[in-house]
């Protein structure tokens, strides 16, 4: 059996049986018994060109056959040269990328980036970060101590460093119902926070353009990324854009923060940049945040070993190569208004408070009752129950939990690979309903009351 404690493997989870994987196509996954789940998430976010595409693992193992890995405190290589060029062609505003190897990895390097901009430019007190809550950056410590998401960070308050904390752009949850002046949807709540810490002790804002799985795709109200720029800019803040997820052509664009007219400072991007052919992340920056290190230490202080690593960068180049020979991203564009269309038929589902999204990036938030937005109680365990229903019913969801008041909120994240069909997703649409008829069932919840 697959689970502990008969395999030697220590599993993501100690408490539930995981079917093997043994291999995949387009949008879906096969287990050893033959069962076929339909990929709605790509994994984790990540397979945005679809599973089993020979052409990616070829140019891995090309590269592997010239050379495989070499220090990059000593060599460059050819992968690496070809990956940076590609991402800063298709990054308005970028000027260099450091490529390494997770999402956590590249929100730690972002972050020491922007304090170490400030000690090398003579402004050492700029050290303060400002960030959002709900929120996720990584699971590594200073990308955790930037997350607001409680149940990730439990165990480790003593080794979090203090991040101020500014209410997330959450339309759904927002108290202001739409109101114009609201300063959590405007982002005029940036500035109130850089005023009170003092501009000259803010170091950076972080945030997600458009929100992952802390806020269900949340999307931002019509200017407010514009607003946090000029914001930023006025008081000498840097604006770290957090695109791990919602970046590489999720949202419809190459970047979220691209499709608002916007260029941050530092912007992160993972993922779908090699779709899960390998684990490539990359912090990419202008020339003004680097250059005072170039005149200064000359060096990044963020060493790691497997970064600009040649093998896992060609991979990444590609992906890339594959998403522009198919013109992936503007099929997500094209097919997110389609998947949203016929998302929409969610919302008359019991249990379900509101669908939204942009792009092949969807949120579908489950509530208890849809006049107040209550959510379910914890204690139901909802989100996880409805992941795992899923699954046996054969499609393949992200869950999240606590985005409501930070213990209770259950929601489940869409995002299946670019290459998706028509019929595909009629047939998540499907699989979705069917598997939520069944969690309402099983835990015994209530069907939500109230008028929408």
């Amino acid at each position: 059996m697959h689970r502990y404690p008969e395999s030697p493997v220590f599993y993501r989870s100690l408490a539930r049986v995981f079917p093997l994987a043994v291999r995949g196509e387009g949008c879906w996954i096969e287990d050893e018994t033959g069962k076929r789940y339909l990929d709605a998430v790509g994994g984790a976010f990540v397979a945005s060109i679809g599973h089993g595409i020979r052409e990616i693992g070829e140019a891995m193992a090309r590269q592997a056959g010239r050379i495989a890995y070499v220090s990059g405190a000593a060599f460059t290589n050819e992968a690496v040269e070809a990956l940076c060029a590609r991402l800063v062609a298709r990054t308005p505003g970028m000027d260099r990328a450091y490529i390494l190897g997770s999402g956590s990895e590249a929100t730690e390097a972002a972050l020491k980036l922007a304090r170490q901009h400030w000690v090398e430019s003579g402004r050492s007190s700029k050290h303060r970060v400002i960030a959002l809550n709900p929120s996720y950056h990584g699971n590594t410590m200073l990308a955790l101590s930037a997350s607001a998401r409680q149940t990730y960070r439990v165990h480790w308050p003593e080794w979090l460093t203090d991040v101020r904390r500014i209410p997330a752009p959450y339309a759904y949850r927002c108290d202001c119902r739409g109101a114009i002046d609201c300063p959590t949807c405007t982002g005029d709540a940036l500035e109130a926070a850089i005023l009170e810490e003092g501009a000259d002790r803010v170091a950076a804002f972080i945030a997600e353009p458009i929100g992952g799985s802390s806020t269900g795709a949340s999307v931002p109200r019509e200017g407010y990324l514009r607003r946090v720029r000029e914001i930023c800019d006025r008081h000498d803040v840097l604006f770290v854009a957090d695109e791990v997820l919602c970046g590489a052509g999720r949202t419809g664009t190459w970047t979220a923060s691209q499709a608002a007219g916007v260029v941050p400072d530092i912007i992160t991007l993972g993922k779908g940049i090699a779709a899960g052919y390998a684990p490539v992340s990359a912090v990419l920056t202008r020339d003004a945040i680097i250059e005072p290190i170039a005149r200064g230490s000359g060096a990044l202080v963020h060493a790691q070993t497997f970064s600009h690593h040649a093998v896992t960068c060609a991979a990444s180049v590609a992906t890339i190569d594959y998403l522009d020979k198919h013109k992936l991203v503007g099929r997500c564009r094209s097919m997110g208004v389609l998947f949203h269309e016929r998302l929409r038929s969610l919302r008359a589902l019991p249990g379900v408070g509101d669908v939204r999204g942009r792009g092949l990036l969807a949120g579908v938030e489950f509530v208890a009752d849809v006049a107040t937005r209550a959510p379910f109680p914890r204690a139901l365990r909802f989100a996880e129950r409805f992941t795992r229903v899923a699954q046996d019913e054969g499609l393949i969801v992200w869950p999240n939990v606590g985005h409501a008041d930070g213990v209770n909120g259950d929601l489940a994240m869409l995002a299946p690979p670019f290459v998706i069909t028509e019929p595909e997703i009629d047939e998540i649409i499907e699989r979705f309903r069917k598997s939520l008829a069944r969690t309402m069932r099983e835990t015994n919840a209530p069907a939500a009351t109230g008028a929408r």
